[in-house]
């Protein structure tokens, strides 16, 4: 039996519906997994069932962590948040690491998991981490925007057997200051964390690129979802 991973949902307000970017899919199908997308719920009983199905979890991107999850005041204007998203996700990070079972958290996923976890997070990286790396990149998602530096003897290091990376990029939020049980596995030249892991978990990895753009051409990134799906096994 492949091993069957919840994926958490996006959300478009205009169209009042879940939606899903293909390449979350298809990156678990490449790497050995089933995906299956969870319906957007705060009914934490429901989730609870739907948790027991799954052998993993995929905190995917999109809406905003809004910045009472991290006990700050919202930077005006500037936060396009979804309670119900955040609820749902928090609600599935703890228990997956209750029942200790494999996390990937892709760009809001790092960002979820850090401010979930005691962490807090940049609001908006234009007004307050001002930098020349480009963060923020054009379509192709698929090509690279910008290097990442891997931290030895991180898991991400093992796992891909490089010091340096390039990675794509499109955020406006990122991790400031980390988590505790959080340690960084790659960090950007402007000094931002792209990459982060638990050390006592089974497997919670997270990046703030999106690999979910890229396996289809990018050897690292196909790497990624693979640790992840191969976690599940063990």
């Amino acid at each position: 039996m492949r091993p069957v991973v919840g994926v958490m949902p996006l959300w478009d307000e205009e169209r009042d519906s879940i939606w899903m970017l293909p390449g979350y899919l298809e990156g678990i199908r490449r790497a050995g997994g089933v995906p299956v997308i969870f319906p957007l719920t705060v009914d934490e009983r429901e989730l609870a069932q739907l948790m027991e199905l799954c052998d993993g979890f995929l905190l995917t991107g999109g809406h905003d962590v809004d910045p009472e999850v991290y006990e700050e005041e919202p930077l005006e204007g500037l936060i396009d948040s979804c309670s119900d998203r955040d609820l749902m996700d928090l609600f599935v990070l703890k228990e997956a690491l209750e029942c200790d079972k494999p996390v990937l958290g892709i760009c809001r996923g790092i960002q979820l998991i850090n401010a979930g976890l005691g962490g807090t997070l940049y609001q908006d990286l234009p007004t307050q981490h001002p930098s020349d790396v480009d963060h923020h990149q054009s379509p192709p998602y698929d090509v690279p925007a910008h290097a990442v530096r891997i931290t030895e003897g991180s898991p991400l290091h093992e796992c891909l057997g490089k010091d340096r990376i390039y990675v794509n990029s499109y955020h406006h939020q990122a991790v400031k200051d980390l988590a505790e049980g959080l340690s960084v596995m790659a960090e950007s030249e402007d000094g931002l964390v792209e990459a982060v892991y638990m050390p006592e978990s089974r497997f919670l990895w997270a990046v703030q690129w999106h690999p979910e753009f890229s396996f289809h051409n990018d050897e690292n990134s196909l790497l990624i979802f693979r640790a992840f799906v191969e976690a599940m096994k063990e």
